[in-house]
């Protein structure tokens, strides 16, 4: 089953194995449950044996996708929040329903909000956490409701840091850190293009200095011996592909458990539309900026309970601590990043 669906199968999936199990062996039938197989996965309670295999090799593979609760800081964290009235029981069920066929964007943002307590208990159950874009389907046509969830979990202050300091804050600092790097004709090309003065084959600016960013918080050192080259750093980040092909096409060929960036248009200059990529599913950003890409890239791994990838484990966490301040001193931070954020706050 993982083999075939990924670490993280799906709800259906998960039933439609349970079910294969015992048409496969009768015998193994329940004579006294209601389908015969809950004891191999019951999709009400997402309680059963394949639930408690899959939870085993989770353990197992050190690179899982979702996290574990932890009293750490991070995406992981539980955190307590005031939104308000929240919907419970057959109400919230109504409006999960609801939901599904609004047509008025307005009515879809409000009744995603007050379901937000009902879709952070899902994304820190184990057992749920990969239903819920199947559950809450309007993250995939409706722009806004990552920012809005956020925003819910911490406050509109906290959302709009990256944007509202990113450009004027850090990103010459980053241009002038990024002389300090040994030069290449890449990281040439990326301070050329930070500063404004690309060739339309290069990202625009705000992109590059994001980029220029990997350069400078470079992945960890892990228990690999292959390193990974700069190019598939930026590829784990974000992907380029011209408007004319098919996005779709695209994303189920590629092998990535970790929420990333896609960009379409007609040049890397000039991008049309960007999306973040949860689990090989479609979620457009509201923003068509790249910094606002970025910023809604970060925000999906708090909104969904996601593990930084790992080669960009040193870039997030760098932006959860000096820019949106997020869990400052519980966040386990290495000597780089450290040593970066001194250097650009002092």
């Amino acid at each position: 089953m993982t083999e075939i669906h990924g670490r993280i199968p799906t709800r259906k999936q998960r039933e439609t194995y349970a079910l294969g199990i015992v048409s496969l062996f009768p015998s193994l039938r329940d004579p006294f449950s209601t389908k015969g197989y809950e004891h191999f996965y019951d999709p009400e309670k997402g309680t059963g044996y394949v639930c408690w295999r899959l939870k085993t090799l989770s353990r197992k593979n050190p690179k899982r996708a979702r996290l574990e609760m932890s009293e750490s800081g991070g995406p992981s964290r539980r955190r307590m929040t005031d939104v308000g009235q929240q919907l419970e029981g057959d109400a919230c069920r109504e409006a999960i329903s609801f939901l599904v066929h609004a047509a008025d964007e307005a009515e879809v943002m409000q009744k995603m909000k007050q379901t937000f307590k009902h879709r952070q208990e899902l994304v820190h159950n184990p057992e749920r956490s990969a239903d819920v874009l199947n559950i809450f389907p309007r993250f995939l046509d409706v722009k806004g409701l990552i920012n809005q969830d956020f925003a819910l979990l911490f406050n509109s202050e906290t959302s709009n840091k990256l944007l509202e300091r990113g450009e004027t804050a850090f990103k010459q600092k980053i241009i002038n850190e990024g002389q300090s790097l040994t030069s290449t004709a890449e990281i040439q090309s990326l301070i050329s293009a930070a500063e404004g003065q690309g060739s339309e084959h290069d990202w625009d600016s705000d992109m590059s200095s994001i980029l220029l960013l990997l350069h400078l918080l470079p992945p960890p050192p892990g228990k690999k011996k292959t390193k990974i080259s700069s190019t598939e750093t930026v590829e784990r980040l974000v992907n380029f592909h011209k408007s004319c092909t098919s996005i779709e096409g695209l994303i189920s060929g590629r092998e990535s458990h970790q929420p990333y960036l896609r960009a379409s248009g007609r040049l890397k200059s000039k991008i049309d539309k960007f999306y973040v990529v949860v689990d090989k599913h479609l979620i457009p950003c509201a923003g068509t900026s790249s910094l606002s890409a970025v910023d809604e890239l970060f925000k999906v791994h708090y909104v969904f309970n996601l593990s930084y990838e790992g080669a960009l484990v040193n870039v997030f966490t760098f932006l959860q601590t000096t820019i949106y301040n997020i869990d400052i001193g519980l966040t386990s931070v290495s000597p780089r990043v450290k040593e970066l954020r001194a250097k650009l706050l002092n």
